[in-house]
């Protein structure tokens, strides 16, 4: 979307401090060192002050400001500052007008515990082959990610896919209402955030939010293997369309007889009211199988042939430390799952390491499970007994908040190493694992595990998204 300096300021309500109103803003970043010419840089203050970057953000080409400061910040040549009361606020508004501007699309939010960003990819890969298709890049799921996403949409855009996730009550609320979603997806309710959000309960008020949110004249897609499903359902005046990957639970789009190769690689038949027939995912584990599902109730709904929907789900690849299957020189196989973790997607993860074909043994290196809250103790402990149940020969617990799965898991008979941070984990591992042996690494983000699988990997940083 291109605006003009006074453009901006009357969006959003703000006034034009310095520089030309006519100074026109082609892009909006919220990083300096991303810009391109022509930029609109929005100085957010979270853990660092954007304000400082402003300077650089002119000088790397950016032609408009938007700042909440009271510094005198000058503006280059054909450049412009616009002050605001909230950059946030800001990005939302101008959020709402990207999407104004878009008109009669399709819009899909997808928010849940577990699994966004793989049903965000499945979802755009699905509708890529009918429709001009814009998702939102890595996890860009917050109040800047949405609204910078909808600002970023080329022209000619017809369908756009985002990612919406919550920490607190209302947030999803608030990411629709500057989305206005024609459909509404959610991949399961979890315990993600649950400490904030007030356990599994409260995980499901915020995110169904997003039902809520949808018209009659929209389309929500949900698991109904999930439990939650039948409460989130009279939420939503919204055409409803189930999915299910159990043989034993009958919905609209039914994935049955799924197998995994060596690899992990999922294959099954998909059986929908707009045709039927067998997908293979490059993604790894079965828990994709749901993914995928929902990313085709919503593309095969919106006329996307099956056939292509098909080849559509076959092309996505995992995202970096997103359950990555690497095989070492030295034969060990690597679960690479690093980029986060809660306890559903923890359950996967264990799942998959239980069905590696290996030689030798199953380790897990598996890092604190973040807020939770009161629930973390429990829940660690729960994890525990998964893990002797998942024929875990080895595990490294990383972090205090892991010592409920240490114990529950040496309980069950698993040998246990605990260390406090990932630096330790990678010393505990060193000259440990062989060849032969398959090992899980997967931990909340702010742990850090990373460092643990690109070492047995021997491969460099992927430079994930943050």
């Amino acid at each position: 979307m291109e605006l003009s300096a006074a453009d901006i300021a009357a969006i959003t309500g703000g006034t034009l401090t310095a520089g030309a109103p006519d100074a026109r803003a082609t892009s909006f970043v919220i990083d300096s060192r991303v810009i391109e010419p022509g930029a609109c840089f929005v100085a957010l203050v979270a853990e660092r002050d954007g304000h400082d970057f402003v300077p650089d953000a002119f000088a790397r080409g950016a032609r408009v400001a938007i700042v909440t400061d009271d510094r005198e910040h000058g503006a280059p040549k054909g450049g412009a500052v616009v002050r605001v009361t909230s950059a946030f606020g800001a990005l939302a508004d101008l959020g709402r007008a990207a999407r104004g501007a878009l008109g009669d699309i399709v819009v899909v939010g997808i928010t849940g515990s577990a699994g966004k960003t793989g049903t965000k990819d499945l979802t755009a890969a699905a509708l890529a082959p009918g429709y001009a298709v814009h998702a939102s890049p890595g996890s860009y799921n917050n109040e800047a990610g949405v609204p910078l996403t909808l600002l970023t949409a080329p022209p000619g855009t017809e369908a756009v896919v985002l990612e919406m996730g919550a920490r607190a009550h209302g947030d999803i609320a608030g990411l629709s209402a500057v989305a206005s979603p024609t459909v509404g997806v959610i991949t399961n309710i979890g315990l993600a955030h649950a400490g904030s959000l007030g356990g599994r309960d409260g995980v499901a008020r915020v995110k169904g939010e997003l039902l809520e949110a949808l018209d009659p004249s929209a389309t929500a897609v949900l698991d109904a293997g999930d439990p939650a499903t039948p409460s989130l359902a009279i939420r939503t005046v919204a055409t409803i369309l189930t999915v299910s990957a159990s043989e034993s639970i009958d919905a609209d789009v039914r994935a049955t007889g799924i197998t995994l190769d060596a690899e992990l690689r999922p294959t099954f038949t998909l059986s929908t009211p707009w045709g039927s027939g067998e997908v293979v995912l490059a993604l790894r584990g079965a828990h994709h199988v749901v993914n995928a599902s929902l990313a085709a109730a919503v593309a095969l709904s919106h006329g996307v042939a099956f056939a292509h929907v098909a080849r559509g789900l076959a092309a996505v690849v995992p995202a970096p430390w997103r359950m990555e299957v690497a095989r070492t020189a030295e034969g060990v196989v690597v679960l690479d799952d690093a980029y986060n973790a809660n306890p559903s997607s923890m359950a996967a993860a264990l799942e998959a390491l239980a069905r590696v074909e290996v030689p030798g043994r199953r380790v897990a290196v598996l890092g604190e499970m973040l807020e939770l809250g009161d629930l973390s103790a429990p829940e660690h402990a729960a994890l525990g007994d998964l893990v002797g149940a998942a024929a875990v020969d080895a595990l490294v617990a990383v972090g205090p908040e892991a010592a409920p799965l240490a114990e529950h898991a040496r309980a069950a008979g698993v040998a246990v190493t605990e260390v406090p941070d990932a630096a330790t984990a990678l010393d505990a591992i060193a000259g440990f694992v062989h060849g032969g042996d398959a090992v899980l690494v997967k931990g909340s983000r702010a742990v850090g595990l990373e460092l643990v699988a690109i070492a047995l990997r021997g491969t460099p940083s992927h430079g994930g998204d943050e």
